[in-house]
């Protein structure tokens, strides 16, 4: 079996190549399974995962239980509002806490950057990062890469537009990682002050023009408009945003004919993008949520050094 370089998975940033193309491909044979009518192998029999969410998720939440079920784990999903953390328990204190109930992936979400990496430092277990603040969410982009695989076979020279919120979305600073490492032409284009600061540092090309950016683009990756991270006044409404910024059928022309289109989730429709693209052939946001619980399932299994997986004949 493959091993990775490191027994936690905390972001893309530091991520070798080499690791990512390995999720990838063991993607593969979990979807296989999550495609069978029984979806349910012993691989992770007798390992604990426990998910510790100080944000509200359905899609990760979900994804990271089911990939866990399926490989036989225990799971125990773990909410700040219910747990001791309500009683002032630190981040710290409760990762040991529940290391000392025998866990042997915590998988973590937190508003503050950088919260998996110092959990990481304190406990034994592996830490998965399902998202920390506006740092990085490493297995949302790793399904993306997974997804865009799927569709287009190879990254290497691949145009990739992403849309919107870059300034607040970990989303776009893992695909930028991890899509720039695998080869991919990366641009980002938002309206200016949605835009991090030298951003083109990060090896991607900058747009404030939607038209300009998604010329010949062969996926666009649309954000979603992150109200609750964001200070008023960055924009003037969101049906000037939708008007400026919006993903409608008018707009993809500018990109390849075959261009794949693809959005993180919870959508806003009719502000960053209108039900006519989501919910058309171009659109791989459903099968998205599938290719999910495979990534989560191939880096719970890479991380545990599960047993063979049984694959489909």
């Amino acid at each position: 079996m493959a091993v990775l370089k490191s027994n936690h998975m905390l972001g893309l940033q530091h991520v070798p190549p080499e690791d990512i193309i390995t999720i990838l491909d063991t993607a593969s044979a979990m979807k296989d399974i999550i495609c069978r009518k029984i979806k349910k192998v012993p691989t992770l029999r007798g390992r604990t995962v426990v998910t510790l969410f100080y944000e509200n998720s359905t899609r990760t939440k979900t994804s990271f239980d089911l990939a866990g079920k399926y490989l036989s784990a225990d799971t125990v999903g773990l909410s700040a509002s219910t747990s001791s953390v309500q009683k002032g328990e630190s981040l710290i204190d409760t990762a040991r806490t529940v290391e000392a109930m025998g866990a042997d992936v915590v998988v973590l979400r937190h508003p503050a950057a950088g919260a998996a990496e110092i959990l990481a430092k304190n406990v034994k277990c592996s830490v998965i990062n399902a998202g920390d603040g506006i740092h990085e969410h490493p297995t949302q982009a790793l399904l993306d890469m997974f997804t865009i695989k799927e569709y287009k076979k190879s990254f290497k020279g691949l145009k990739v537009t992403i849309v919107g919120d870059i300034l607040h979305s970990r989303v776009a600073r893992s695909n930028i990682w991890g899509l720039t490492k695998l080869g991919a032409e990366v641009s980002v284009v938002g309206p200016a002050t949605l835009l991090p600061p030298e951003i083109e540092k990060l090896g991607v090309k900058v747009y404030t023009d939607l038209e300009e950016a998604l010329a010949g683009a062969d996926v666009i990756n649309v954000l979603r408009i992150q109200l609750e991270r964001q200070k008023q006044g960055l924009f003037p409404s969101l049906r000037e945003y939708s008007r400026l910024y919006g993903i409608n059928n008018r707009r993809l022309k500018a990109a390849k004919e075959d261009v794949l289109v693809i959005h993180p989730g919870p959508m806003n429709r009719g502000v960053e993008i209108v039900s006519e693209v989501a919910d058309s052939s171009r659109a791989a946001i459903n099968e998205q949520v599938t290719n999910g619980v495979a990534v989560r399932m191939a880096l719970l299994y890479l991380l545990t050094g599960g047993e063979k997986v049984e694959t489909a004949n």
